[in-house]
């Protein structure tokens, strides 16, 4: 499926049911009096978390979604049934703007598949003359017109949540250490930008297969991005969901006077893009080890010991390192998991987002 994550769509929810104008007709029952039911209510539009989808894909192909309209009362005191709710199902992190002439309003962030969020309430459905029937109006000859549902136009805006969120200049074996630690199969070539969109893998724990840890492949980041050279623009936004960053720096990016200025250009695009993407907490690896000899890897743990710096050297492709990173991955989602603050101030846990404005 193509990955989309921003669309517009349109929603009505139903119109409610007219109520009916109807009199008790039976032999030997004069003056049956009014009997007619009230009109059923409108469905509405609900939004919900669905941890299956990975794309807005759908919603470019369609634009126009309805809910049913409710049933008109009918004779005999019986009420019209109600219009069937429409539900959305809208990918994990997905933000619901309702569009005006004044601008737009966040209506939902959709994090949680378990709670539905209404965003276009049905009509309610008009009452019959039986309602209206009294002491000095014994024949009422009206009833309630059903109210109309209401319609919005929704931006939907997708931003992907995961527990890490690996980035990096293009080229940097992000997606072949995603595809060796999880079942992703990302498109792998060696050339910039072979990632053009966003890929998901999952981590799981091989001692305890219900331990799992979220990965999110950024595509190549370039000085700039924050303008929108390159891709970096369009996918940043997917960086802010993340609960920490797994920078990782090609040792062909590496140059041996100054060999972590890959990490400070990319560390400035995200202070430039959102101020606090500047204090996430970050993992650095140099990956594609395999191409240097062993007096180069010596000189650049020196100098990161000599900066106070914490860095990996892996292979992803060899898979040398990959057990030490992938221990300080796991140990710094346990963490979090313990109640460290997110982003917009309150706890995170496994699978969930603290729910803040965006």
């Amino acid at each position: 499926m193509k990955f989309v994550d921003e669309a517009v769509i349109t929603v009505r929810s139903g119109k409610g049911g007219h109520g009916c104008v109807s009199f008790r007709r039976e032999k030997f029952v004069p003056r049956g009096g009014p009997d007619g039911g009230n009109g059923g209510d409108g469905g509405n539009v609900e939004l919900r978390a669905d941890p299956h989808l990975l794309s807005l894909y759908d919603f470019r192909l369609k634009r126009l979604y309805e809910a049913e309209n409710g049933s008109p009362g009918m004779g005999s005191q019986c009420d019209g049934r109600k219009g069937q709710d429409l539900e959305l199902a809208l990918p994990v992190g997905t933000l619901a703007f309702a569009r005006t002439a004044e601008g737009e309003e966040l209506l939902a962030d959709v994090c949680d598949p378990a709670v539905r969020v209404i965003v276009a309430r049905g009509g309610r459905g008009g009452k019959g003359n039986e309602h209206f029937k009294s002491a000095v109006q014994r024949a009422p000859r009206f009833a309630q017109p059903g109210e109309p549902g209401e319609e919005l136009s929704l931006r939907l805006e997708l931003k992907i949540l995961a527990d890490a969120g690996i980035i990096g200049l293009p080229n940097a074996g992000k997606s072949t250490f995603i595809s060796k630690v999880s079942a992703a199969r990302p498109k792998i070539g060696a050339y910039p930008f072979t990632t053009l969109t966003p890929n998901l893998g999952v981590m799981i724990d091989e001692t305890d297969p219900e331990r799992r840890l979220i990965l999110a492949d950024i595509p190549g980041l370039i000085e700039g991005a924050h303008q929108g050279l390159g891709l970096g623009h369009r996918f940043l936004r997917h960086v802010e969901r993340t609960r920490f960053l797994l920078h990782m720096l090609s040792f062909e990016d590496v140059h041996m006077d100054d060999p972590f200025t890959g990490f400070a250009l990319i560390n400035e695009e995200l202070a430039l893009f959102e101020p606090a993407l500047a204090g996430r907490t970050q993992l650095q690896a140099i990956n594609k080890t395999d191409l240097a000899t062993a007096e180069q890897i010596d000189a650049l743990r020196r100098a990161a010991a000599h900066e106070g710096r914490e860095i990996f050297f892996i292979s992803a492709e060899q898979g040398q390192g990959m057990e030490e990173l992938l221990a300080a991955m796991w140990r710094l989602r346990d963490a979090l998991d313990t109640g460290a603050p997110c982003p917009h101030g309150t706890a995170m846990t496994e699978r969930t987002d603290c729910g803040g404005d965006v």
